[in-house]
């Protein structure tokens, strides 16, 4: 929501608060009302008015007088309120659902003691207090329900409103925003000479919608430029939970850690860094040529790669206290993201791309991070077919979707289902490179010798069983059959005399 800031900002933008004629939707002046009742509906109806007015937050102020907006100065100490024995902070926050962002500042403003709290708008759902809904309506604070047109609005700007345009940092000068930002990485993943000047610098980031100017002045940092460039993402209280957490285990169970980490960049700025720790941390095996020694990769760097970018691409941002994490165990590497996928699992391969953060992965296809053509998947089929690696599985446990790459295995170590989802990836990933799945090229895939065709006959029939599979044309000799995913089954007509 915001960085840290010292008294002189904070007071400023008291000040500016107070300038306002008059309260807004998104603005309450208090002097010391202290009951905590009172303060979580105007946390509830500050959050939402905010989102409905188009603020980054809303904010509400003790210590100035409601007619003139003077400072007065307030008794109320939010670090000393409680709600029975538990401090008043925490009571607040264990009342809100969803639990957005919120902070108290203690403040001397003109000699005088003023408390500001800072709210952040609502985001997917309107902000409940005790299960109730508040709004602002006017100057008055009422229930959501009892202003069904201001209710209506909302959700319609919840499903208008991107992740990506919603501001990680307001109203912050010029020296503030090249501090936060890396924004020399900006210009050298695009291929751009480094401005001379300043101003071009942040018109440059302005024109991508990294930063946007503020209408109170200086500039806010949107959601886009601090989860692409944050030097440090802690700066960014809403985006601390997003930095990509990688953990590194003894064994297949998460019993024993050997080694954790979370990322401390922005995704565009620290990707390469991030990739290089991961395949810094994946085990690799040694192959003995005949004269010289050389260390392989257990799993395609590219494959990798790819996954990671698609973490970060498509995780759904609005989830709260959840990141990007990669798992690394002996026999294997799970890449989870918040946020379950747009397209189902089986048809990752074929389908069209479709990302829920569009501004975010348009701008990492520009950087030449990830491909907004939906075939990052094949490359990974394709790069773990080429290594004769299990095939990769797809799931979405509740609220998150997991990749999984296997170490080797060989084939006679493989259960049914890592042979069936073999044979399928296997037939999409033919399929749309327009080339026919047969019995050789299965045998290819698994590095199976041409004299036990029958082995591969046998997948075939496994995988046609399961209904993972189809035989394009089941008057064909079974030498010369092909296959096709079943999805791609032609559409046969009725039977005549049925």
């Amino acid at each position: 929501m915001t960085s840290e800031r010292d008294n002189d900002y904070l007071a400023g933008l008291v000040r500016e608060l107070c300038k306002l004629p008059r309260e807004t939707e998104w603005v309450e002046f208090k002097v010391n009302n202290s009951d905590p009742q009172e303060i979580g509906e105007y946390l509830s109806a500050l959050g939402n008015a905010a989102a409905l007015n188009g603020k980054a937050q809303g904010y509400l102020v003790w210590g100035i007088e409601d007619a003139e907006h003077s400072v007065v100065g307030t008794h109320f100490s939010p670090i000393a309120e409680k709600k029975g024995n538990e401090p008043l902070e925490n009571w607040l926050l264990r009342q809100l659902t969803p639990k957005i962002h919120f902070r108290f500042h203690e403040v001397v403003v003109d000699g005088l003691q003023v408390v500001l709290l800072e709210v952040a708008r609502a985001f997917r759902h309107p902000v409940r207090f005790r299960g109730d809904e508040f709004i602002r309506v006017g100057t008055v604070k009422k229930s959501l329900k009892d202003a069904p047109d201001r209710e209506r609005d909302l959700w319609r700007t919840f499903d208008q409103t991107p992740f990506e345009v919603l501001t990680a940092i307001e109203r912050v000068d010029d020296d503030e925003v090249l501090r936060l930002l890396e924004y020399p990485a900006y210009f050298d993943l695009l291929g751009q000479p480094l401005p001379a000047d300043r101003d071009a610098i942040l018109a440059a980031l302005d024109r991508d919608g990294l930063i946007r100017q503020c209408e109170a002045g200086g500039w806010d940092v949107t959601n886009l430029g601090a989860i692409l460039f944050a030097k440090r993402l802690s700066d960014f209280r809403a985006l601390e939970r997003k930095a990509v957490r990688v953990i590194q285990y003894h064994g297949a169970g998460r019993i024993a850690t050997l080694k954790e980490q979370a990322g401390t960049r922005g995704y565009a700025c620290g990707f390469e860094g991030l990739i290089g720790f991961i395949n810094g941390l994946l085990p690799a095996n040694e192959v003995i040529g005949q004269a010289l020694r050389s260390t392989v990769p257990m799993f395609p760097e590219l494959a990798v790669r790819e996954l990671v970018a698609n973490a970060l691409i498509h995780q759904d941002l609005f989830v709260t206290g959840a990141g990007p994490m990669v798992e690394i165990f002996d026999d294997r590497i799970e890449i989870t993201n918040p946020g379950e996928s747009l397209v189902a699992t089986d048809r990752f391969v074929d389908s069209p791309p479709r990302s829920r953060n569009e501004a975010l992965a348009s701008l990492m296809r520009r950087f030449g991070i990830c491909e907004e053509r939906g075939s990052g998947i094949d490359k990974v089929v394709f790069q773990v077919e080429l290594f004769q690696l299990p095939a990769p599985l797809f799931e979405v446990p509740e609220g998150f979707t997991r990749a999984v790459l296997f170490a080797h295995k060989d084939l006679t170590a493989m259960d049914k289902a890592d042979r069936v989802r073999a044979c399928y990836l296997h037939a999409c990933l033919r399929y749309v490179m327009r080339q026919p799945m047969t019995n050789t090229s299965v045998r290819e895939r698994f590095g199976i010798e041409e004299r036990n065709a029958a082995t591969a006959s046998r997948l075939l029939n496994e995988a046609v069983e399961a209904r993972m599979i189809v035989v394009r044309d089941p008057q064909v000799g079974t030498r010369t059959r092909t296959y096709l995913p079943s999805w791609a089954a032609p559409q046969r007509g009725p039977v005549e005399g049925v």
